[in-house]
């Protein structure tokens, strides 16, 4: 029951942040599919509860819509790559998939942010090479920081003048 409020839960939150109407993705039939799904693999057994969610915690830390871009791009490659191993000839798995794939297309400019920040992880930071690079780009880092912290605090303080809170 948990897998299934959490599984609605993600894909409502999907559907809701990249404003997706019903008529693109009809929650109450995947939920019958999802329900089948569910069955496929067992998920009532008492082992899912151990350790908590897996995903729906993680989506409470992403609270800018661009941020949640992001988190749900990988998400959903998730969901996608599990069900890669499932039996495609079943209808529901079918369904689900070709749901969250027109998601996945959706949000083609969060899979692109989540390579970027691979790639910055792979970046061998003690190459004297890279370093000079990093250090001749270290002025503009920190202006392009400075500039989107004051453009946020700048909205805010609208924000407040607008709210009579």
């Amino acid at each position: 029951m948990a897998f299934q409020t959490y599984s609605l839960f993600v894909l409502s939150v999907i559907m809701i942040s990249f404003g997706h109407v019903e008529n693109r993705l009809n929650l109450l039939q995947l939920q019958n599919d999802i329900d089948k799904l569910k069955a496929d693999f067992n998920s009532s057994h008492s082992d899912v509860a151990d350790g908590g969610p897996i995903f729906t915690e993680r989506l409470s830390s992403w609270t800018e819509r661009n941020e949640k871009r992001i988190i749900l791009s990988q998400i959903i490659s998730m969901y996608l790559k599990m069900l890669e191993s499932t039996d495609g000839s079943k209808a529901h798995v079918r369904n689900i998939a070709e749901e969250l794939h027109t998601l996945k297309e959706s949000l083609s400019d969060g899979s692109k942010k989540i390579e970027d920040l691979k790639d910055l992880t792979k970046l061998q930071m003690s190459d004297l090479k890279i370093q000079r690079k990093a250090v001749n780009e270290l002025f503009s880092v920190l202006q392009k920081l400075v500039d989107t912290s004051s453009s946020h605090k700048r909205k805010r303080r609208q924000f407040q003048r607008l709210c009579k809170c």
